[in-house]
């Protein structure tokens, strides 16, 4: 009998064989279909669903598909010893299938179906292990994009002021309007929660303590990505103005993520954090009006980042769930199939030619080169580009040079053919889709005309970040040997510009604080003095009295009367 993990993996991967090829004859014939399906009529008012099926959506589907069947493939071994293996791939399955849905939808409704979909699904995989670390990141996960679900909403609110939800129809036409400009500052918003920019950063590293498997579908294909993807699709709403916010805005978090990855020690968070500078790299140059290149980097990025957190997870099933980086070393002699993914999923993260990543990366920076800019954001697109080259050679030198710092009675092996066959479906792309892929998007090649000093920048910057990497590897001091002078910097830097204490720490202490001072001052001091508690004493005082008299009642009774004669007694005289 086949395993549940077969029998998906071998459907979502002919399905997404199937799409890649309809997506090319969609690209060759420049074909876009919309599907409308009548759900409901009532008072002439219709419900629709809507399908929209381009060469743009059957090409991203085709890569989820694809991503995804290798993943459920690898979580057999890697989840082999997990109780309910089902429940996860079925968990697995749902979140696939809402970013299907998300990609395919040109309405808004259905793109918040798809949207609260990933979003609910996320919070059960990030809490998969149930323990103190994973709760933390999941409310940390699911609330930090609750702030861009509410902001989907509001967006369909104000929509309905065109009728329709069908946003695919109003977007340059109603470019000018006022009531358009507001939904693209809300569709802005929610995509930036979903991608993790600045300042909703801080949820991307936490959500590492789900399983990998699921953070290798996270961060190459669906959530992260999900937010990219719905700006790729507004962009023709888009005013100078907010172009300009998203540019400044993810191109900061390009430069703070690469910064922090410098500082951290976690393999799954430097990972991470790498994909944080990734979506800068997209988001920036979709904001400088280039929607085409960011869907390119969006593809071959997808492509090595589920590669590179598949060897991670490897690595780390191999050293007994350890994920310290200053634990590993000399790895290449003990796991080298694992380790020459890892170099090439690097290599082509760094945009080492001629790799994939180099098509998508090397493209963007050259084409932000040439446009009219100032000296901000092309210093800071290339930093960022030497600190990805500096934090994954410092990655490279910690785990897999040298000596191996683990336990001396360990037991390291590539033993694991399952998940190896996993990882060996993804190389061949991770090495050829770069070149397929702009042989099948561009009809026409970029021009690209720059001065040689401009031309060798990005080699220059990639050749810095070789050797920074390399020495602050070998000579980085460790946080316990650190000098105290130089200790709030590199925390400032490492912890994301203090970013995770900010959503976390900053938003809970101040009103929980307050509260406390509130409930002891006025909820059970004044308000309870003049409120709740002064009535309850007036009010006992009072029935006493009553009591009293009704207890009392006969001699009350008769010295009432006695009084009574006595007033008609005064009144008579």
């Amino acid at each position: 009998m086949l395993s549940i993990c077969k029998v998906y993996g071998v459907i979502f991967f002919v399905g997404s064989v199937s799409m890649f090829f309809t997506g090319v004859y969609f690209v060759g014939l420049d074909y876009s279909v919309v599907i409308e399906y009548k759900l409901l009529t009532l008072n002439s008012t219709s419900v629709v669903m809507s399908v929209l099926l381009d060469w743009m959506s059957l090409f991203f589907m085709s890569f989820v598909l694809f991503i995804s069947s290798m993943v459920i493939f690898y979580s057999e071994e890697y989840m082999a010893g997990d109780e309910y293996l089902n429940r996860f791939i079925l968990l697995v399955v749902m979140f696939v299938l809402s970013m299907v849905l998300l990609i395919i939808s040109p309405n808004l409704i259905s793109i918040l179906l798809g949207w609260d979909g990933l979003g609910l699904v996320s919070y059960c995989l990030v809490i998969y292990y149930q323990n103190i670390k994973s709760y933390n990141a999941g409310m940390l996960t699911a609330l930090s994009n609750r702030i861009g679900d509410v902001a989907l909403l509001m967006s369909i609110a104000w929509m309905m002021n065109y009728g329709s939800w069908n946003y695919i129809y109003y977007l340059e036409f109603m470019k000018d309007d006022w009531m358009m400009e507001i939904i693209s500052y809300m569709v802005v918003l929610a995509g930036m929660t979903k991608s993790a920019q600045i300042p909703f950063s801080s949820w991307l590293p936490a959500a590492m303590a789900a399983p990998t498997p699921v953070s290798s579908l996270v961060h190459s294909s669906t959530l992260v990505t999900a937010g990219v993807y719905l700006l790729i699709r507004f962009h023709l709403s888009f005013s100078e103005n907010l172009m300009w916010l998203l540019l400044f805005i993810s191109s900061m978090t390009m430069f703070m993520s690469g910064l922090g990855a410098n500082f951290e020690f976690d393999l799954k968070k430097i990972i991470a954090l790498s994909t944080l500078s990734q979506l800068g790299l997209m988001m920036s140059i979709l904001a400088l009006g280039d929607y085409y290149l960011a869907f390119f980097h969006l593809l071959t990025h997808a492509l090595f980042k589920a590669l590179l957190f598949m060897c991670a997870g490897n690595i780390i099933h191999n050293l007994g769930n350890s994920q310290d980086i200053r634990f590993m070393g000399g790895l290449i002699k003990q796991m080298p199939l694992t380790c020459s993914f890892f170099n090439i999923c690097n290599f082509s993260l760094c945009g080492l030619p001629f790799l994939s990543g180099f098509y998508s990366k090397d493209l963007i920076v050259e084409v932000m080169s040439m446009g009219v800019l100032n000296i901000f954001i092309y210093m800071n697109f290339y930093l960022s580009v030497g600190l990805t080259v500096c934090y994954t050679f410092r990655l490279m030198y910690y785990s897999l040079t040298g000596d191996y710092n683990y336990f001396s009675l360990s037991m390291l092996s590539e033993s694991s053919y399952i998940m190896l066959k996993g990882m060996g479906g993804l190389i061949l792309f991770v090495v050829f889709s770069g070149s397929m892929l702009q042989w099948l998007m561009f009809s026409t090649p970029y021009f690209i005309c720059l001065p040689i000093l401009f031309k060798l920048m990005a080699f220059m910057m990639v050749g810095v970040g070789m050797w920074m990497g390399y020495q602050t590897a070998k000579f980085s001091p460790s946080y316990t040997n650190m000098s105290l002078k130089f200790l709030p910097t590199s925390m400032f830097l490492g912890s994301m510009w203090n970013m995770p204490n900010i959503s976390t720490f900053g938003i809970n202490f101040y009103p929980i604080s307050m509260g406390q001072v509130y409930t002891k001052g006025f909820d059970q001091g004044w308000l309870e003095y003049y409120g709740g508690q002064n009535l309850s004493l007036s009010l006992s005082k009072t029935s006493s009295v009553l009591q009293f008299m009704s207890i009392n009642h006969l001699k009350i009774y008769f010295m009432l009367i006695i009084v009574w004669l006595g007033f008609l007694i005064i009144l008579w005289f």
